[in-house]
Formats: C-alpha cells, structure tokens, sequence
C-alpha cells in the first residue's frame, strides 16, 4: 500500500501516435485522428483530411525554457516521454517529487469524437480513449497513475452505462464535457447521473468549462488574457449553473471537481452570489435549502497551480475545498521543481494545511488506501 505525500489532481496526456490503430475499432480508423507532419516539420493530428491541425507543442513542454515553447515544430522524438507513456511519465513523477497524478485527457481530440453526429463513431472513440488509459498507460503502476474516464455526450444513461464499465476497470472518478441530458441548460433530467455518481463515490470532474452549442470553440481561444483568467470567466457560470438548479438539494453527496480553474477568485465571488440571492430569491423564483457558498464548501473542490491569492484565502476558500495541480506536460507545469513552487507558496502553513493541499484532500475525495498518517489538524 502507497504512501501518499504529493498528489497531483491535474496532469494530462498527449495521445501517443499508435493510440488509435491500437484502440479504436477497425471500421473507425479511418475516421480516426492522423499524425501528420506541421508547417515546421513537427508532428500534429489532422482531423480530417485537408483540415486544421492540433498542434503538440505547448501540451508538451516539461522542462523546456519559456522561450522555447511554442505551437510548431515539435515531434514525439523530440519531447519527454513522459507526455505520452506511462513508464516514463513515472519518471518523470519521481524527479518531480510526486506520488501520484490523475489525469485528463486531450479535450480537442475528445471532441472529434463527440462533436460527431455518427454516435456509434462517437461512443467508440470516448471507449478507446478510456481503454487505452485504463489498460495500457495507468496499468504500469495504478498506486500512481489514476485515469479519470471521459463521459459520452449521448445521454444520461450512456453516461452511467459508461460509468460503471470504467469504474469496473479501475476509474476512480469522471470527466464530463457536457451536461448529462445533453441540452445547452442543467435541468433535473440529469440527476439520475449525478445520483448515479454519488451512489459510486466517483467524482464528477468539469475541466475550465461545459461545452454548449452556444459557445462553440469558445475553450479554444489562445488569447494571453483569456488563457489567464480563464478559470474564473468560464467555470464561475458552471458553479452557479449547478449550485441554482438545486442539483444539490435533491443529490446531496454528489462531489463536483473544478479543474484548471484556480481559487483566489472563489471568495468574492461567493460574497457577491450570496448577496443577491438573498436580495433576489423570491422575485426571481428560486429556492434553494441553503445559501450558495453553502454548496461550494459541501459540494465543491477547485484545483490551482501557482495561486498566492488563494493561498492568502484559504480559510475564506475552505482548507478541504483546494487541490493543488501542475497541470503536467501542458505549458502550465513547473516540472521538474513543484516542489520549490510549493516550498514557496506554501510557506508559513502548518504540517495539516499543507498536507491537505497536496494530498489530503485527494485521499478523501476518491477513498484512497494509504500506510501514511498524515498531520492532525
């Protein structure tokens, strides 16, 4: 049994090149993501022939100079193992100081697959996906590598069908891109999902934001500004979306993990939601059990990577409501010194608040097994 010290909550992988030939059905593969060759001779994935391409560059970058990133240009023989093979990525966690990592997968190639109108094609790509994770890359160490599964957008019960095939591999928590009923707004028809969730213990992971036909490529803008502060623009409508449908009141143990979404933001901007829903509530028809930082400190956990602001705020934040994260390999990460990042931030806190920070509370929240005692409050 592990001992836990440093846990990553948000790493991802970049696809490796024979993913699909490996793992997508035969009759898919055509349709399947190609590796092809960018503008300056690196390697990309075209989605379709003749299209755009998804360049690797800047969701490959451990250890590389903030001068040398970039989009183009980079291979997979250029870049750390550790961004596509599970050995490796080990490695690399070792040098790093980490224990364990739970990790995302690509969002741009998921939504080949569930952007697609063919839902067989789009089924076959999201299991792929999920085997690959499940059987080839967390299977070199599952003490260490933790695969959260990617949900269809086919439906509620696709996605506890889903579900409950992933966590019979192993999967100790889920991603959704979508709402579950598939609409553009949370209604009830979702809950037997969240319930679902809840009834498993499997966290319900939303990565920055939810893909609606309103908003289209909207995650996909490069902007300084919009990369920056992207946690707080695009994941605060999907807090509140949540937390005034009264999901919460009818599926009370349901965890929900905001990822990549930072924290200093989360106290003023609970001040302000408690504020007018208590001046608003009866005019604007809504009722809730209790006010809505309620439900953020019951019902929520946010990860950040460098947030001195929410570090400051912790106890305004909750202890137990911050994961931290490198966001590893994307451009994002301070591989291979986090722990100098944390040294530094952290400094000051106690044994217990840091441990929670780094690990307690990803101990708790997916019910892992551990020899250490960790620091008493």
């Amino acid at each position: 049994m592990p001992e836990y010290r440093l846990i990553d909550a948000d790493c991802h992988i970049l696809e490796p090149p024979h993913i699909w030939d490996t793992w997508l059905p035969e009759k898919y593969k055509s349709e399947a993501p190609q590796l092809v060759k960018d503008e300056e001779g690196g390697d990309a994935w075209q989605f379709q022939q003749g299209g755009g391409l998804m360049h690797i560059g800047l969701v490959a970058t451990p250890g590389m100079k903030y001068e040398d990133m970039k989009w183009k240009g980079y291979g997979y023989d250029d870049i750390r193992q550790g961004c596509f093979d599970g050995k490796a990525r080990l490695a690399d966690m070792d040098m790093d100081g980490v224990d364990a990592q739970f990790i995302f997968p690509s969002q741009r190639t998921m939504y080949h697959f569930m952007g697609n109108k063919d839902h067989d094609f789009h089924l076959a790509g999201v299991q792929a996906y999920n085997n690959y994770m499940a059987q080839e890359f967390c299977a070199v160490d599952q003490d260490r590598l933790f695969f959260l599964a990617q949900m269809p957008n086919l439906g509620v019960q696709a996605m506890i069908d889903e579900m409950k095939r992933c966590k019979e591999m192993g999967c100790n928590g889920v991603i959704i891109t979508t709402w579950p009923e598939g609409g553009d707004d949370l209604t009830e028809a979702s809950d037997p999902f969240f319930a679902a969730a809840a009834e498993m213990n499997m966290p319900v992971n939303i990565h920055v934001v939810i893909r609606k036909s309103t908003s289209g490529a909207a995650i996909q803008k490069t902007t300084i500004g919009g990369m920056a502060c992207k946690g707080a623009m695009m994941f605060l409508p999907v807090m509140n979306e949540l937390i005034f449908s009264g999901l919460f009141d009818r599926v009370p143990d349901v965890k929900i993990l905001g990822i990549e979404v930072d924290a200093g933001w989360i106290p003023w901007c609970l001040e302000v939601v408690d504020n007018y829903y208590w001046r608003n509530r009866v005019h604007e028809g809504v009722t809730l059990k209790e006010i809505p930082s309620y439900y953020f400190k019951n019902n929520f956990a946010v990860s950040f990577m460098q947030d001195y602001t929410a570090i400051r705020n912790r106890h305004q934040i909750g202890i137990e409501n911050m994961l931290w994260s490198t966001d590893y390999p994307h451009h994002g990460n301070d591989w291979p010194y986090s722990r100098k990042v944390l040294a530094e931030m952290l400094y000051g806190l106690s044994d217990y608040e840091r441990y929670m920070l780094t690990c307690g509370n990803m101990v708790r929240l997916y019910n892992l097994d551990q020899t250490y005692v960790p620091p008493t409050a």
